[in-house]
């Protein structure tokens, strides 16, 4: 088996300074059992037992980011936490991983009812919603956190919410995807160019190390995105010259793309698959749908060998595609690993998985956040780890401990 995370023991800070309190709207994940409890604080009968998720949190590098010693906030003080949307399978992991981190926060502490510190995880109703999750940090910020912490769905968005924010003196920590923007306390995030050119080498493995090459990226907007395509590509290109990236397809411009299909249906030099040329009429970009564009890629690269993608939903994107198309022996690696991608590789239709920490990501990130509420240092990136998924190690202890 491939894993792929590195883990580090660092020294606590652990210098008391105080932070300002505030209170905070979106979800609460406290964490309380029905008497009042936090679920952090262990009964005596289990006490010594390792929980479930313990692994997830060792994945996180520094180790310092996978525990809540150290810390002191004021009760009542309350985190923000922004993803990227608020729901699926990954983010409900995310969601998880502060709700934890919130009660192990409170049982370090011994906060308990009103006194708990809050953490709120709160995101677009859609995924990758710029201008909706841009909405929901002015709002965040209008409650005035002690820190904040964002999955960065445009790399280029919100700039200017991080400059009222420092002007408020709120810290703001980015988590799965960041941005170049200087005044960031930390990025907590998987290492995505180390993980994208790992999956390259893969697939030069695969295909023989020649070739066509396909790869579809969930966006265009995101710093995790991005890193996660050019790590890919570069690895290709710099040692592998006989595999050809014919393109590289992001999802929130397959639409676009539509005009492309439009165009060549009218001229005739493209046909839809089971369409009869003499009967279908002209058409406009509105009539092409996002399989439509696909089943056009493939037509166009009919010798392509092997898909990348960069998220769950890309892969998926890619797997249904095949399905659809009846083809067989190509080879599929990508990211994430959600109930439909394990399905599939299961099934044979997917060869290798970025499997990241969404659990761990979600617990660093208010732990980093809290940090920051209390001016104690940072790392500038925290690695949240990955394993390599395949077919063959999938059901090992190793792999089973890291998937959500």
């Amino acid at each position: 088996m491939k894993k792929k995370w590195s883990m580090a023991v660092l020294a606590l800070c652990t210098s008391l300074l105080l932070a300002a309190c505030g209170e905070g709207g979106g979800e609460s994940v406290r964490a309380e059992t029905e008497d009042g409890q936090t679920s952090g604080e262990e009964k005596e009968s289990n006490a010594s037992e390792e929980p479930e998720y313990q692994a997830k949190l060792d994945a996180v590098d520094p180790a310092a980011y996978g525990n809540a010693k150290g810390l002191t906030l004021e009760k009542g003080a309350y985190i923000s936490i922004i993803g990227k949307t608020d729901g699926g399978q990954y983010w409900e992991e995310v969601k998880e991983g502060t709700r934890q981190a919130a009660a192990d926060i409170n049982a370090e502490l011994g906060y308990e009812g009103e006194d708990q510190v809050r953490v709120t995880y709160s995101g677009p109703a859609e995924s990758d919603n710029v201008d909706e999750q841009v909405n929901i940090l002015d709002e965040e910020l209008a409650r005035y956190p002690v820190a904040l912490g964002i999955a960065i769905t445009d790399a280029q968005a919100c700039d200017v919410q991080f400059d009222l924010a420092a002007e408020s003196d709120i810290p703001v920590v980015a988590f799965d995807s960041g941005s170049d923007y200087q005044g960031l306390m930390a990025t907590v995030a998987t290492d995505n160019p180390a993980a994208a050119a790992y999956a390259a080498d893969q697939m030069a493995e695969l295909t023989g190390g020649s070739g066509q090459i396909a790869v579809f990226a969930q966006d265009s907007k995101s710093q995790s995105a991005l890193q996660r395509v050019n790590g890919f590509v570069s690895r290709l290109q710099q040692q592998y010259p006989d595999i050809q990236v014919i393109s590289v397809y992001y999802m929130d411009q397959l639409e676009a793309m539509g005009q492309i299909v439009a165009d060549e249906i009218n001229a005739g030099t493209y046909q839809r698959p089971g369409a009869d040329s003499e009967m279908e009429q002209e058409v406009t970009a509105e009539n092409i749908t996002e399989e439509d564009v696909m089943d056009y890629i493939f037509a166009k690269y009919p010798e392509i060998k092997g898909c990348y993608g960069t998220s769950g939903e890309a892969v998926e994107l890619i797997t249904g595609t095949l399905d659809r198309l009846e083809k067989e022996d190509m080879a599929v690696l990508g990211f994430d690993a959600d109930e439909e991608e394990v399905t599939a590789m299961e099934e044979g239709k997917i060869d290798g998985l970025v499997v990241q920490n969404p659990f761990g990501m979600g617990y660093a990130a208010v732990i980093a956040s809290a940090r920051a509420a209390c001016d104690l240092n940072n790392e500038a990136y925290v690695n949240t780890g990955y394993v390599w998924m395949t077919p063959d190690n999938m059901d090992s202890e190793e792999i089973q401990a890291m998937l959500y």
